[in-house]
């Protein structure tokens, strides 16, 4: 029986689960992330048969899988097709990491025209095949579990493969990095040095890592639930942060979150280089 006493998740027969990691438009650092449990990857492989993970080994296994992690976002029209197989081919399907639950730092492009990006870097730009967007899985297919980070915190994906495991909702903190940072005794760098921090708005999971070293939060995690951006944009502006460090502020790792998105937007109008059609929310969908 698993943690929360219900019987763990088998594959046909009562085959350990079968379990795959996928990667798509994303510097593989959330894969790392997995390869870097060591000595906690041993016990979730004894638990489960890692049968997809090229990152890992160069003998893939066929599907079907029982977990899919899915790192990356969609940026080319191969990756539409593959995410579309990898949905059918998954019993359950989890995002790992910026890029695949917001598209990451190359969704900055969904504030330009990616055209003109092309024309510039490269010598013949119509032999790249790209989407005008870099948007995140869930804009796509039907995801299962969304798990946040730039890169994303070991102990956190080790929750959420256990609780799949175990048949149970995966349990990771709602809140912001400010009660991290009171859990680990920091003082807050805007109340004591006056160092813009986007820690009340970004969802916890880093453990206040930048916030110990006196520096601001970059908000790596992305927004925490209904987070009061427009409160912090005010508090920055006394701060003394100039509108386009504003708007920089939120177009990181995260720009395709809407409330990120929404900050940036807040903050400077005139700076908006993609206005959103009727109908259109996070990641360009419907």
């Amino acid at each position: 029986m698993g943690a929360s006493g219900r019987t763990p998740a088998r594959g046909p027969g009562g085959a350990r689960p079968r379990l795959a990691v996928w990667k798509f438009a994303s510097c593989d650092g959330c894969q790392l992330t997995l390869l870097d449990c060591e000595e906690e990857l041993l016990s979730v492989a004894a638990q489960v048969e890692i049968a997809y993970f090229l990152e890992a080994s160069s003998a893939p296994g066929p599907g079907p899988y029982d977990l899919s992690l899915v790192e990356g976002s969609i940026t080319t029209p191969d990756d539409l097709e593959r995410i579309r197989h990898v949905r059918r081919v998954s019993t359950r399907l989890v995002t790992i990491g910026a890029c695949a639950t917001a598209g990451g730092i190359q969704a900055l492009r969904d504030f330009a025209d990616v055209r003109e990006f092309l024309s510039v870097v490269y010598a013949r730009p119509d032999y790249i095949a790209t989407l005008d967007r870099s948007t995140p899985i869930s804009a796509h297919v039907p995801v299962d579990f969304e798990l946040r980070g730039c890169p994303i915190d070991k102990r956190q994906l080790l929750e959420v493969v256990s609780a799949f495991l175990a048949g149970r909702r995966p349990v990771v903190p709602p809140n912001s990095v400010c009660v991290e940072c009171k859990a680990r005794g920091n003082a807050c760098v805007m109340v004591a040095h006056g160092t813009p921090c986007l820690g009340p708005v970004t969802q916890a999971g880093c453990g206040a890592l930048c916030p110990a070293f006196d520096r601001g939060c970059y908000g790596c995690f992305g927004p925490m639930e209904s987070p009061n951006v427009r409160a912090l944009n005010r508090q920055l502006r006394e701060l003394g942060m100039s509108t386009p460090e504003l708007v920089r502020v939120y177009r990181t790792f995260n720009a395709g979150e809407e409330p990120f998105r929404q900050a940036s937007e807040d903050a400077d109008p005139e700076l908006l280089g993609h206005e959103k059609a009727p109908g259109e929310d996070r990641g360009g969908r419907r």
